[in-house]
């Protein structure tokens, strides 16, 4: 008579009887680790804002380096929207509780990074309204994605370590001291999240067919594509705050492979090695050519060729690391330096 329908519930009411191996336990316990460092290293993104302005005044640029920046972290602030986003549905589908806990402290993390962001571009004077075709493509191609493995592979270990670069780069150059304070509060959090993937994705790949993972690396070639065109779009904007365009290609390269390799090692898969990451030399060589080889067509395809059937290039093991290593000051007034769980390591 009222129509009752016995409907599966979509609460995971079975999440605890789910059957852990040694090894799928070891890295679902990291998880949970990342969950709880985010809690002890949060902190206030208001606070720390108003403290930087108190110690370095209002933000003062050029009239083309403001607009430099803008452009760039135009990227920047509607990426973290997307993240914040992405990093939500994370929550939502991933069944283990560790992971779930690990992919809902990164929620509260871009939340902040989009606020604080928002609140320093407009110190700056306007807020940027829209970005470019590129990177809106490669935020909308993983805000889309159905496929959780494509979801974790394309936010944690290949957008994630693009912010990364693009946080380095900018902290380095230092265009504006406030800004570069900032970049490494975002540093910390945003290493912390790659964790995430590292950790959780192997227990996805494991159980796939042949097919399965060429889809999933084939996700990831349409990624990389897209950033590589993003950073070609913003890279007069890079060349006039001192950054070259060659220097975070090679930065984001070496994050991209040191936490491939790590992250599909244990499941004898050389990721780093394969064509997507060859490819990825192979057209960098064009697009960003090295100083040695600027204005030399030829000389520019050589390189190509070389990069796309020559070895890898050494793995940097503190390629992520070293983004734990900077003081902040968390939500409880304290200060916080080196976190030796950022990325909870595959071992």
């Amino acid at each position: 008579m009222f129509g009752f329908v016995n409907k599966k519930s979509s609460l995971s009411y079975d999440m605890f009887d789910l059957h852990r191996s040694a090894e799928e336990a070891k890295r679902l316990n990291k998880c949970g680790n990342i969950y709880h460092r985010g809690q002890d290293l949060a902190w206030n993104g208001k606070e720390v804002l108003d403290m930087l302005v108190a110690e370095y005044g209002k933000p003062r640029l050029s009239e083309p380096h403001r607009k430099a920046l803008q452009k760039i972290f135009a990227i920047i602030l509607w990426g973290e929207l997307a993240a914040w986003r992405i990093s939500a549905q994370l929550a939502d589908r991933i069944e283990p509780l560790e992971a779930k806990m690990a992919a809902t402290s990164q929620v509260h993390d871009e939340a902040r990074h989009f606020y604080v962001m928002y609140d320093y571009l407009s110190l700056l004077g306007d807020v940027p309204k829209s970005i470019d075709w590129a990177p809106r493509q490669l935020l909308d191609l993983v805000l889309g994605s159905e496929e959780l493995a494509h979801k974790l592979l394309g936010m944690q270990l290949m957008v994630e370590t693009l912010a990364l670069t693009i946080f380095q780069s900018i902290r380095l150059a230092a265009p504006e001291p406030i800004l570069a304070e900032l970049m490494k509060y975002f540093e910390k959090d945003e290493a912390r999240h790659v964790g995430l993937g590292m950790q959780y994705l192997p227990l996805l790949v494991k159980d796939m067919n042949k097919l399965q993972r060429a889809r999933m690396f084939a996700f990831q070639f349409k990624i990389l594509s897209y950033g590589m065109l993003e950073t070609k779009i913003i890279e007069k904007e890079l060349e006039s705050l001192g950054i070259d365009a060659r220097d975070v290609m090679e930065r984001g390269r070496a994050k991209q492979m040191t936490v491939l390799k790590e992250t599909f090692h244990a499941l004898g898969i050389d990721a780093e090695k394969g064509p997507v990451m060859k490819m990825f030399g192979f057209a960098g060589e064009l697009m960003f050519p090295a100083i040695e080889t600027r204005g030399d067509k030829a000389a520019q395809r050589r390189a190509a060729w070389n990069a796309l059937r020559g070895e890898a290039p050494d793995i940097d093991p503190d390629a992520i690391e070293q983004h734990s290593r900077h003081d902040i000051v968390t939500a409880k007034g304290k200060t916080a330096s080196r976190d030796r769980e950022v990325r909870a390591k595959a071992v």
